[in-house]
């Protein structure tokens, strides 16, 4: 198996992206993946040598110029009973550390800590079971560098804007499923490669003994951002880790009591369409494109579109919830309130759509809790 090696641990400077075999990786499991992957190409090894060794003495000795003439048997017991016999022989002695280390790939219980991740056109949903934090995490490589008009940094395609933090020393389960599509969470160091599958929960696990940055991305093509869809993962001192979710935990609560405040304040019609143009362009753009005209067949029109011209609270039921069976994912926890609500009055008044509709933050909330 020939493999590129994605990690950037922090106290690196150097990668060496041309590694013609696996990564060893940071973990015990990932380490004995390594070694099963080496014992089983060498007694590949052995076995193709011996065979072409045979085959070529064989050639040799017994060629027709040095007056051999060929055997006219047709068939041995013996022959047959040892190329059966040998070859079964080996496959079991291969088969007995192989499953052992299986059953040590799919234990995942008695975690320290358990981790909810979800994949998304494209993006990746954190949600820590055993704490009140969860986010997305998006791939943060600029687009000038993708367009390459920027020079390519070192972490190319594999940078998100918040990445996914564990503790050192501590057993890390990962339940992982999807929103819409198959996707696959793939750490290479971690040895863990597990779909996503909508409507199923798969699970894996992690013992990261070293602090680093370990770096990964979706290994199933799930679309046409497939290739913009990394994972990040920072294993942190559990010192370091405990702090760090306090922090997030302040976060989230003070951005719940900003959301509440937000809720008894109405924006005007030029600041909800500068919000909107800002959350449309980030999140919306890309299917639905900037000016508005959709992708035909794949992706629909909001320009001139009964839902974006008519039906306000279908148009909102969308943003908020999604559409079951097709690639427009819920944004109810992707964005605040206020940015729905910005991101509706957008699509309602731009590229001549004109409704006069100017939708707040309270309509949302009211769309979300059914009130």
């Amino acid at each position: 198996m020939l493999l590129a090696n994605p990690v950037f641990a922090e106290s690196e400077k150097h990668i060496d992206q041309y590694k013609l075999n696996m990564t060893e990786g940071v973990t015990d499991i990932s380490a004995k993946v390594y070694d099963l992957h080496m014992l089983m190409f060498w007694i590949c090894v052995v076995i193709g040598a011996g065979v072409f060794i045979a085959m070529f003495i064989s050639m040799y000795f017994h060629r027709k110029s040095r007056g051999y003439k060929p055997a006219t048997f047709h068939e041995s017991v013996k022959v047959e009973i040892a190329w059966t016999v040998i070859p079964f022989i080996i496959l079991i002695a291969m088969a007995v550390p192989a499953a052992n280390l299986l059953f040590d790939m799919e234990d995942a219980s008695e975690p320290d800590l358990t981790v909810l991740v979800t994949g998304s056109q494209w993006k990746w949903h954190y949600k820590y079971m055993d704490n009140d934090v969860e986010f997305f995490s998006k791939m943060a490589t600029q687009a000038e560098q993708i367009d390459g008009k920027f020079a390519k940094n070192e972490n190319y395609l594999l940078e998100v804007d918040r990445a996914l933090v564990i503790p050192t020393g501590k057993k890390v389960r990962f339940l992982i499923t999807s929103d819409d599509v198959i996707h696959a969470w793939w750490v290479p160091d971690f040895a863990v490669k597990q779909d996503a599958n909508p409507g199923f929960i798969n699970d894996a696990w992690a013992k990261v003994e070293q602090p680093g940055v370990y770096r990964g991305q979706c290994a199933e093509l799930c679309g046409k951002d497939h290739g913009f869809m990394p994972v990040v993962v920072v294993a942190k001192e559990p010192a370091e880790y405990d702090k760090w979710i306090a922090e997030q935990q302040a976060i989230q609560q003070k951005a719940k009591e900003e959301e509440q405040r937000l809720l008894a304040m109405n924006m005007t019609m030029d600041e909800a369409m500068a919000l909107g143009e800002k959350v449309y362009n980030a999140n919306c753009a890309a299917c639905h494109m900037p000016n508005g005209e959709g992708l035909p067949g794949v992706f629909p029109a909001l320009k001139g579109s009964q839902i974006a011209l008519e039906d306000q609270p279908k148009h909102i039921d969308v943003l908020v919830n999604g559409v079951t069976g097709t690639a427009m994912q819920a944004y109810a926890k992707q964005l605040s309130m206020s940015d729905l609500a910005a991101v509706v009055t957008y699509e309602r008044n731009a590229w001549g759509n004109n409704t006069g509709d100017l939708v707040q933050a309270k309509d949302i909330n009211a769309a979300i809790n059914g009130k």
